[in-house]
Parts: C-alpha cells; structure tokens; sequence
C-alpha cells in the first residue's frame, strides 16, 4: 500500500529503485533486480524529514544516527533553536560558542574543526551519516560573532556584520536561519536585527524558524510578533514546537493558529510544526530571566553563585507558570543521583528548596543542565495537529544507546516520535496520507528540498516500509533509549540501511545543499520494493 507523501490516498503499487532514484511506481511487472523487498500487506512511504532536529554534533559522535534512522528519519534538519555551530570567524572564541550551545554537546571527544557554514557541512559530508543533513544557520553563533554575550540591542554595524554571515551561510549552503529568543544572546535580540535578518533570509527564498520568546504567558504577543515580522519582510516564517505551556494557557494554541491563518490569508508564508507529546526538553537555564543569562559560560556562571543575584532570581521564580514538580531533570553530567527526578523531588531528598537545587545545578553546569517540561495539553497538541499548517518536527536529538551520546533521560521523541505519530494518533481520526505528508512532502515543499519527501519517478528513494497495526514508539520518559517497532525497512538514497535485523551499518546519507538542491555524492544499490 502506497502513501506517496502528497496528501493523496493509499493506493497499491509497486516502487522500483535504480541508481539511488526512483525510476518506476506502478503495478510493475516482473522485472530483473538485484533485490526483491516484498512489502505485501505493508505501507511504503517517503522516508519522513525532520524540520526539527538538535543532531548538529551526535552525528559527528555517531554518524549510524540509531534512534532517527530506525524511527524512519531519513533526512535531519539540524541547526534549530539558533543553537547553531557555526559560523566562527577568524579570531572568536570557540570554547566559548561551544558553552552557549552545550545543549548540542553531548561528546566531549568531538573537535571542532570549521569556522564556516560550508566548512561544518563538509564535516558532516565526510562523517559519512546514515542519513541525509540539510542545515539552517544558528542565530546563536551570528550573534556571538558580531555582538558577543552582552544584554543590550545590536548597534547598526553589528547588524550589519550579521547579515553578511547569515548571507555567507546561505549562500554556502544552508536552507535558512533558526532563533532561540529565549536563549542567551539572542533573547537580547530586537525587531530592528530579527527584521534584518528576515530581509536577508527573504531575499535568498530561504525560511526562518522560530524558537518564539515565550509560550507561556505572552504565548500570543510573541506569535504577533512573528507575524509582524513576516508582514514587513515577506519572509517565509516557521513557528516551531507551537504549544502553549501552563494550564492556565492551555487552548491558547487556537488563537495562536487563528491569527496565522489571519496573516496567510493576507499574503504571508508562516508555518508551524509540532511533536507529538505533552511534554518538552531544554536546558535549564531557559527559566532564568533574561538578566540573569547575560555573559560568556564563565561569567554566568559566576553571578548565579552571588547571594543577591540569586535572591533577585528566586523573586522572579515566584509567578511562574510552571511548578517544580513538572520540571525533571533529564542531563546533569557529574549529578547522575538528580536524573529522573523532578527539582522538587530532587530538592526534597537532598534537604533543600528546589529553586537552590536549579541553581546550583546552573552554577556548576550552566547549559548542560537539561531538563523535561511538563505542563501541556493533549487537547493543544490534538489541535495543532490537525491544523493544515502544521508538519512534524521531532525536537530531538539523532543518539547511540552503545555510545557517548547514549546517557542520561533524553525525551522519548528521539526514539520514538514518528512511530508515535502513525500509532496512537492516526488511531485518533488523523488521516493516514495526513500524517505521512505532513511527516515528508510537507516538509520539502516548505524547505524547498527538491526530489526529497514524494514516492514519484525522478525522486531520490528514501522510503520507509513499515506494519500499519504493529508500528508502534517504546520510548518512554523513564526508559528512552529503546527502538520503535513495526519498521521493516528504511531506504536512504535507494541503500537499505534498516531492514528486519535492524541497522546494517549502512552511511549512504548525505548533506543536502541550497546551491544545487541535490547531494553531494551518488549512490548505486539497487532494489525494487
């Protein structure tokens, strides 16, 4: 059964492979082949694409990409969130660039060894992945280069020098730009930079994601922001993970998809995307306010071991939208007896108050402190799902059980959210050509990937083959580091590099540039399915 990744429905065919490409779809006759996969009774697909990833460095740690491949990941949009790795220019400092994105870092042995966009792409290429990269720029690193670490507006000239990296970046390769705003530096950042940069991205057909600077309280004025933005620049826009966190926010996603509709339907390009879980993951300084996040790794670490620093923190902890209990800590290197625990858990055990424990934790560890956020909605979820401008972004990480990125109590959507997706919610009256296009198709028309997320002649073949009444997530919040099930097979640019048996070590992926709009490098297996 075909689900060709446009929205059309289920159909019977027949998928031939040759050189990397698909090259029939059909009720084939019997032909000659190097292999026959018989899929009888099973659904092949496009290989889905991740518009949301965090893989920048895991997949220099492991370029098997375990927990995305065998999840049916076929291609990784890393640099999200503007924690991005490059560009660094002659003479920055990339100790401290590594500090600010250490959420990326899982593998202290991975060397940094590019200073450009194009020069970590060529990293990647010759990693040698599972599967296919395409690349966004890191408004982090722009900001660092141009701005450094201080809480203040860009200056004119600053923008400026921005703008010339992210074009640079862009026109090395990279398919857009991403922002943190509620990440230090850029949380600093005003609409005179974002509109700025948005020109730039504008200018190159390029997309801008959002990482938005608050999904709380002020849910709405940062989405009004994104539109504005949009409106004055013409900027192709993408809100990622669009939730609303906080019970007392919670149907806000509505309005919030209400007023993107409002500005589509007025000429603007905004898009969403979304993972299928109630919770989330990020550091935990992402609770600091915006003061207390200001410096370089050293000096933030620093003030958060001042005692009026710290009183002047826990004041503004006092109308929270979140409580203690809904935040666990998920990563802490050297404080493995707090994992899994929540802060008010954590805190109680050892005999203080949660908002001492955070920072301490902060003090000692600064972004590498990682924690899972409760305190969302099913029914949001539910509703942003169902949206037409919503496609699936996993936000997680591509990691390796067997190695160095596999510690810790990572969020299940790095093992599971795609099973998760055709398995509990394509039961729960999404359609099933929906789910598959809004995981692939979607995705490539959005990022303009070319040849990438349709089962049609002329593609690349990145397919998944996987059961419909037996694929299903294992990963948990308590046990994350276990493998979907019900895959059969995953294709990357016409190689098998996931069958029954599970990985058969294959690395045919590749970087996806803007330049060309195909990969670097061809592949020749073939296979018909």
């Amino acid at each position: 059964m075909l689900v060709d990744g446009t929205g059309d429905r289920p159909r019977p065919a027949d998928v031939a492979v040759s050189a990397g490409e698909i090259c029939d779809v059909g009720q084939l006759d019997e032909v000659q082949a190097e292999s026959v996969i018989d899929a009888t009774g099973q659904v092949i697909c496009p290989g889905f694409i991740d518009i949301h990833a965090h893989s920048d460095l895991t997949l220099l740690s492991s370029p098997l990409a375990q927990s995305k491949v065998r999840q049916g990941v076929t291609t990784e949009v890393v640099d999200n969130c503007g924690l991005g790795v490059a560009p660094l220019p002659p003479g920055g400092d990339a100790n401290a660039l590594r500090a600010a994105v250490s959420y990326l870092d899982l593998d202290p042995a991975v060397r940094w060894t590019w200073a450009t966009e194009a020069d970590y792409l060529e990293e990647v290429n010759r990693a040698r992945p599972s599967l296919n990269v395409a690349a966004l720029v890191g408004h982090i690193p722009l900001r660092v280069a141009a701005v450094g670490f201080e809480a203040r507006p860009a200056t004119g000239h600053e923008i400026d020098m921005m703008a010339g990296l992210l074009g640079e970046s862009l026109d090395g390769g990279a398919f857009g730009l991403s922002t943190g705003l509620a990440y230090a530096p850029v949380c600093y950042a005003d609409d005179t930079e974002l509109t700025a940069l948005a020109r730039v991205v504008a200018s190159r057909n390029a997309t801008f994601a959002w990482h938005m600077r608050d999904y709380g309280d002020a849910l709405i004025p940062a989405v009004e922001q994104v539109v504005a933005i949009a409106k004055a620049t013409g900027c192709r826009m993408q809100i990622s993970h669009l939730v609303a966190v906080g019970r007392q926010n919670w149907g806000a996603v509505s309005t919030a998809l209400g007023l993107i509709e409002a500005a589509n339907d007025g000429g603007a390009e905004i898009g969403a995307d979304i993972y299928p879980y109630i919770a989330g993951n990020c550091p935990l300084s992402q609770i600091l306010p915006y003061w207390a996040q200001e410096g370089d790794d050293r000096l933030f670490k620093e003030r958060l071991l001042g005692p009026e620093a710290r009183r002047s923190i826990k004041r503004s902890w006092i109308d929270r939208s979140t409580s203690w209990s809904d935040l666990v800590v998920s990563r802490a290197p050297g404080h493995e007896h707090v994992v899994g625990r929540s802060l008010e858990t954590a805190a109680g055990e050892l005999g203080t108050a949660p908002s001492e424990l955070a920072l301490d934790l902060l003090a000692e560890m600064g972004n590498a402190v990682t924690i899972t956020a409760y305190g969302r909605s099913e029914e949001d979820v539910l509703t942003v799902l169902h949206h037409r401008v919503t496609v699936m972004g996993s936000d997680g990480q591509a990691l390796d059980p067997g190695g160095a990125t596999g510690t810790g109590l990572p969020h299940p959507r790095s093992y599971g959210c795609y099973p998760r997706l055709l398995s509990r919610y394509v039961a729960n009256e999404l359609p099933i050509e929906r789910a598959i296009q809004m995981s692939s198709g979607a995705v490539a028309t959005r990022l303009g990937l070319e040849r990438r997320g349709r089962v049609a002649p002329g593609y690349w073949a990145d397919l998944v083959v996987f059961e419909p009444g037996s694929i299903t997530d294992r990963a948990t919040f308590d046990h994350p580091h276990q493998y979907p099930e019900g895959i059969s097979y995953v294709l990357v640019n016409g190689v098998v590099v996931v069958g029954p048996e599970g990985h058969l070590g294959a690395r045919p992926g590749v970087c996806l540039l803007t330049s060309s709009r195909s990969p670097r490098g061809t592949t020749t297996t073939e296979a018909q399915i």
